[in-house]
Order: C-alpha cells, then sequence, then structure tokens
C-alpha cells in the first residue's frame, strides 16, 4: 500500500519521507488497530494543527523515525557498554552480591554478567531513542494545534467585534464570513478556521450550514467551537444575526477580562517564587564559604563556581520560560494587505534604505529600472546620513552592526595593549578592572544605544494608538452628524492634537489627491505595524466600503479599544508591583553580599594578617590564631571575585525578566538590564 501525501519541507524530504512512511506502514498497521483510540487522538490534533499528513503516514513515518534513532541510540549503548569494562570504569568482579554457590550456575553467571552488562545497556538506551524519535513526531501536531489555540483564543474576542460591525454595517450572514476569512493578515488563525468554511462551500459543494458544523468540531478552540455551534443555531432557527453578535461581543470582552485577570494573579505568583528562588543561590554562596572554613568539610571552589555561573543563570532562563507559559506577546504583525495593489502597499516594506519600494519589482528587466533604483539607493543614503537617529529609531537592531564591532575592538585593544588581566590569577588581583574590560564596557556600549533606539521605536509607534478610543468616538459622532468618513477625518484632525489627528489629516490629503481611501488607511496602519491598530483600520476598510453611514460601526471599533485600553491599564499596574518586587530583591542581594564581604570576609582576612602581632595577652593570641585557622581554608581574592560576579550576574538577569513581564519581549528588559547592572558596578567599587 502506498500512501502519499503533501509535505512542505520540498520536494526530497517529501519524497524521502512518503518512502519512511511506506516502509514502516505495516508495522503501524500491526500495532494500531482501526479504532485505536490513540490514532483517533492524533488524527484530530493533525487536522487541528492544520497539517495535512494521513494519521496512517503521519504514525508510519514516525515509527520509522523512532526505529531509526532508537537503533543509533542502541548501537551507542553496545559501544558504551563495552567501554564500562574495556577502560575499566566498572571491574569484571562481584557485580550483584548474592550468594550463588560455586557450582553451574556460577560458571553461567560469570560467563554471561559483562554481556548482559552490553546488552541491556543497548538495550535501555535503544528504548530511549525509540521513545524519544517516536515521541518527539507525535508531539509535533499537539504542540501546533495547541499554538492554534492559544492564538484563536487571543482573537477571539477583536473577531466577534469585527463581526459585530459588519452586521451592523449592513452585511449578511454570507458576507460576514467571507470578509472574515479574508482577513487572515489581521485576525490569524481564527481567519484561517473560517477560510475552511468557505472552501468547503466554494470547492467541495457543501453548504455553509455543514462547513460550519465540521468546522466547529476540527477547531482546536473550545471558545470558537461553542461560537460556531451557537452561530449555527441562529442561522437555522433565522434569528437576528446582529443581536446574536452583540450578545457575543460582551461576552467576550467579559471573558477577556476575567482571563487577563487569571493571568495577571499568575504572574505575581510567579514574582514571589522568584524572590524565592533568586535567594537561594545566595544561602548558597553563605553556606559553602563557612563551610570551606571547617577543615575537613570537603566544599570545593568548583562548588562556588558552579553556583555562581551556572545556577543563578539557569535559575533566571527557567523563570523567563516559566513566565513565556503564561505571558504571550500580541498575535499578528500589524500588517495589512490589501488586493490588486502594489506591493509597496501591500506588505508595508517602503522602508527607506532597506527597502526601496516599487522599482524594485521592475529592476533587471530594462537599464532605466536600474538607473532609478541606483538614484534611489543614492537618495536614501544620503537621508541616513543626515538623520541617522531617525534611521536607528525604525531599525533598532541595525545598531548591533555598528557597536557589536566597536565593543569587539575595544576589548581587543585592551588585551593586546596588556591593560586587562590575561589570567584567572590577575584577574583576582584587579577584578573590578578586569570585569569592566571583558564585561560591562561590551554591555554598555552593545545594549546601551539598543535600548535606546528601541525604545524610542516602541514610543513613537505606540503614541498613535494613545488616543485611538476618544478619536474613535469623535470619528462616529461626526459621521452621526451627516459627515462621510473623509469629512470626519478632517473634522477631528482639525479638533484634536496628537499623532492620530496629525495621521488623519494626511489620510483626507491622500484621498483628496486621488488615493482611494483604503490603499490610504493600509499605508496608514502600514506605516506604524501595531496589531490593535490594524485590526481597527481593518474594520474601517470593510465597513466604508459599503456605506460613508458607519458610525455604529465605528462606536464598536471604540468599545473594543476602550477594553483594550482597560487590559492594558490593569496589566501595567499590577505588573509595575512584580518590577518593584524584583528589584528589590536583587538590592537585597546586593546588600546582603556587600554585607559579607565587609564584615565577615574582609574581617576573616584582618584576622589572619595580625595573627602574629597578638602575642602580647595569651587571650589575644589565641583568638588570633583561632581566626588565622578558620580563614586560612579560604582565598578572599577569589570570594570577592565571585561575590562580585554574582551580583553583576543577578543584575542583568533580573532586567531581563522585568522587561519580559512588563512587555513579553526580551529588548524591553535592556534598559532594566543596563541600570541594575550599573548599581551593581558602583555599589561594589564602594564596598571593595
Amino acid at each position: 500500500m502506498s500512501l502519499q501525501t503533501k509535505d512542505s519541507g520540498g520536494s526530497g524530504m517529501s519524497g524521502s519521507s512518503d518512502v519512511l512512511g511506506d516502509r514502516f506502514y505495516p508495522l503501524y498497521d500491526r500495532l494500531f488497530g482501526d479504532d485505536s483510540e490513540f490514532v483517533a487522538d492524533v488524527e484530530t490534533k493533525l487536522a487541528q494543527a492544520r497539517m495535512t499528513d494521513t494519521v496512517e503516514l503521519y504514525l508510519s513515518r514516525a515509527l520509522g523515525i523512532g526505529f531509526i534513532s532508537g537503533l543509533t541510540l542502541w548501537l551507542i549503548g553496545l559501544m558504551l557498554g563495552y567501554g564500562i569494562f574495556a577502560i575499566g570504569l566498572l571491574s569484571n568482579e562481584t557485580l550483584i552480591g548474592i550468594p550463588v554457590g560455586n557450582g553451574l550456575l556460577l560458571e553461567i553467571i560469570e560467563m554471561l554478567r559483562v554481556p548482559a552488562v552490553i546488552f541491556f545497556t543497548g538495550l535501555i538506551l535503544g528504548t530511549i531513542g525509540f521513545g524519544i524519535g517516536f515521541g518527539s513526531m507525535v508531539a509535533i501536531p499537539y504542540s501546533r494545534a495547541s499554538s492554534r489555540k492559544r492564538e484563536i483564543n487571543m482573537l477571539l474576542t477583536d473577531s466577534v467585534s469585527f463581526m459585530y460591525a459588519l452586521s451592523v454595517g449592513g452585511l449578511n450572514q454570507l458576507e460576514i464570513i467571507e470578509a472574515m476569512a479574508q482577513a487572515d493578515d489581521t485576525y490569524g488563525e481564527v481567519a484561517k478556521e473560517f477560510q475552511s468554511i468557505v472552501k468547503e462551500t466554494e470547492y467541495f459543494d457543501i453548504d455553509y450550514r455543514t462547513a460550519i458544523r465540521k468546522q466547529a468540531l476540527e477547531t482546536p478552540s473550545d471558545d470558537l467551537a461553542q461560537f460556531l455551534t451557537d452561530m449555527l443555531s441562529i442561522v437555522n432557527s433565522g434569528g437576528d444575526m446582529q443581536s446574536f453578535l452583540e450578545d457575543k461581543k460582551e461576552k467576550h470582552m467579559r471573558t477577556a477580562k476575567q482571563e487577563q485577570e487569571l493571568t495577571l494573579e499568575t504572574l505575581e505568583l510567579f514574582g514571589e517564587m522568584y524572590m524565592t528562588l533568586s535567594l537561594f543561590p545566595l544561602l548558597l554562596i553563605i553556606i559553602m564559604v563557612i563551610m570551606q572554613m571547617i577543615p575537613g568539610a570537603g566544599v570545593s571552589n568548583q562548588m562556588l563556581y558552579m553556583t555562581v555561573y551556572g545556577l543563578i543563570p539557569m535559575i533566571g532562563v527557567a523563570f523567563i520560560v516559566l513566565v513565556s507559559t503564561v505571558k504571550h506577546d500580541e498575535p499578528g504583525d500589524g500588517f495589512l494587505t490589501m488586493e490588486n495593489t502594489d506591493q509597496r502597499t501591500e506588505t508595508g516594506q517602503d522602508d527607506g534604505l532597506l527597502g526601496l519600494g516599487l522599482v524594485e519589482q521592475f529592476t533587471g528587466d530594462h537599464s532605466v529600472f536600474d538607473r532609478i533604483k541606483n538614484r534611489e539607493g543614492t537618495y536614501e543614503t544620503i537621508e541616513v546620513l543626515r538623520k541617522p537617529h531617525h534611521f536607528f529609531r525604525d531599525n533598532p537592531l541595525i545598531t548591533l552592526a555598528l557597536t557589536v564591532p566597536m565593543a569587539l575592538v575595544v576589548v581587543v585593544t585592551a588585551v593586546v595593549n596588556g591593560a586587562t588581566p590575561m589570567s584567572w590569577e590577575e584577574l583576582l588581583e584587579k577584578p573590578i578592572w578586569g570585569t569592566v574590560i571583558y564585561l560591562y564596557i561590551p554591555l554598555y556600549i552593545i545594549a546601551l544605544p539598543l535600548a535606546i533606539f528601541r525604545e524610542w521605536n516602541f514610543r513613537h509607534r505606540t503614541a498613535v494608538v494613545n488616543k485611538l478610543s476618544e478619536d474613535l468616538r469623535k470619528l462616529s459622532s461626526s459621521n452621526d452628524t451627516g459627515l462621510t468618513l473623509l469629512e470626519s477625518f478632517k473634522a477631528v484632525s482639525d479638533t484634536t492634537s496628537g499623532k492620530l489627528a496629525r495621521e488623519f489629516e494626511i489620510v483626507h490629503t491622500k484621498v483628496n489627491y486621488g488615493t482611494s481611501m483604503k490603499e490610504a488607511l493600509i499605508e496608514f496602519n502600514n506605516k506604524y505595524h501595531i496589531p490593535r491598530l490594524a485590526r481597527t483600520m481593518r474594520l474601517i476598510t470593510e465597513a466604508q466600503e459599503a456605506s460613508n453611514e458607519i458610525s455604529d460601526v465605528l462606536r464598536t471599533a471604540a468599545t473594543a479599544s476602550e477594553n483594550h485600553d482597560d487590559i492594558q491599564r490593569e496589566r501595567k499596574s499590577r505588573t509595575r508591583m512584580q518590577i518593584v518586587i524584583i528589584i528589590m530583591t536583587f538590592m537585597t542581594v546586593l546588600a546582603v553580599i556587600a554585607i559579607l564581604k565587609t564584615q565577615f570576609i574582609d574581617t576573616m582576612a584582618g584576622l589572619e594578617s595580625s595573627g602574629g602581632g597578638s602575642s602580647g595577652a595569651p587571650g589575644g593570641a589565641g583568638g588570633a590564631m583561632q581566626g588565622a585557622n578558620l580563614s586560612e581554608n579560604i582565598n578572599v581574592d577569589m570570594l570577592s571575585v565571585l561575590f562580585f560576579h554574582a551580583v553583576t550576574l543577578q543584575a542583568i538577569i533580573s532586567g531581563f525578566i522585568c522587561g519580559y513581564m512588563r512587555d513579553a519581549s526580551i529588548l524591553s528588559g535592556l534598559k532594566y538590564a543596563v541600570g541594575l547592572s550599573a548599581i551593581a558596578l558602583i555599589g561594589w567599587t564602594l564596598v571593595a
């Protein structure tokens, strides 16, 4: 039996995958029956993940990959088991201390002992390899379905508001479904679910009621499944779709706020967990320092190194991963597309020097376009040189092309001139200077410009939505008085201040000079490419094509924007407290380590150095000798360096955690990392 399927990985990969699936299909047929619940569950997840493979082929391929990985690890296990005896890691003596006498049984055991160990080592590793190969393949559709479910649930509230606004604008049921299916640039996976409904009706001659029922069963989101089921009942009964969508809009807005509250409570719990876990390395360091002073305690310096350079970063990374399972960034890239228009508007790639616009589509065919591109490139280069800060504001990551080589030059120059420690022993003599050269200067050279321009870019783009809800209300009121949408844009721009009002004026001017309203709005949106703004512009562009009287649609958009503002306001308020907790935890770690350094380690070192000069009094001499005996087991300089590096790593990691909790972005934590590391450097300079 030959099974064929489509594979996005290319023809070569598809062919090899199909061959692998065909070869192992008999094994699949033997292991799994037709009524297997596992097969049915995997088939459901494949559909929810929108993967085109049949379940038979996919599981057959998974068995093949599991077999290959299991065979590989089995061979490694055999060689490992043989190597255990060959290099003497395990002696060929008694392995199990069970008395068996001196008869034939003992001879058989001694003869089979080594082959048995080798065989079972290979068998265990082979089983693990099969589990890894087969399990990872089976986990892929589950992971993709879960990711799609998360995005659908995040976008469902705005999607329902979009459909309600279209119904208010006068569209019927089928037009609403088709408009929703075309909005995949804004509503992502929700739109793809409606695309499946439209394709079922267009290509498979299925009525849209059956298509809706089928999609309700296949979607990975229970909320969307319930929405489609309820919508189907309204369609079948001939009920009022507009009232139904209005009720669903209100319900999902309340649900979004409740889910946001649950997320914030979970983040508060995580913040308390981090406060406790981040103090664990500090307590461990204190315990190991005290134990090092005790002769024969068996605490080595390697344990301190592992705590500082291993445990502290691992706790930080693990916490960021933990937070990422709860806190997600906003789905979508914020760009809108437009049918039958130029590539510049469609993709929003008119980005100056990095994208020269429409002319790039015609270069190579005629020399005139090549000359135009060269002239355009020269002009954009001159503009960048005239205003480089604007270029870096729009493209913050480009700063790395300058700052990374600059940091390398500084470090290499210091190394060549001998101005920096070249070994661990030299670093112990100049701990602050060596750490500044190798860590702080590169950190500030790279992170400071990137943090500044990234923050400027973020504030420059998001300033346009600061008054979005208010201006949408004003647009609705103006449109309600009888003004057209274009006239409403002009009225709002004349009576309102702010960046959004200026953009409305630009849209008005573009339309007066011949640009269509839809194209002008899409160009405005793609200039800032904010997902929230994109959903609003998509709503307005769809509604204005049907009528200029869209005051109800604008009010709906304003309501959705106000709901988003409420959620954002609550999120910022609650996460601000978490940031304060994380910063205070770092300050506590810095203070405790500084006290440990000055009041304990330095005191013990002072006792050791003054031990020979205290012989005048027997009690004083005895106390000094006891201090010398306790401190002779520790290296004060090494502990000073480790303490400094511990607070530095804690500062940088805490900064990135603050940024991620604030904006769900690692780059957002650069400003916190720079600030906290500066506090660590200044504080330790004063201490040392």
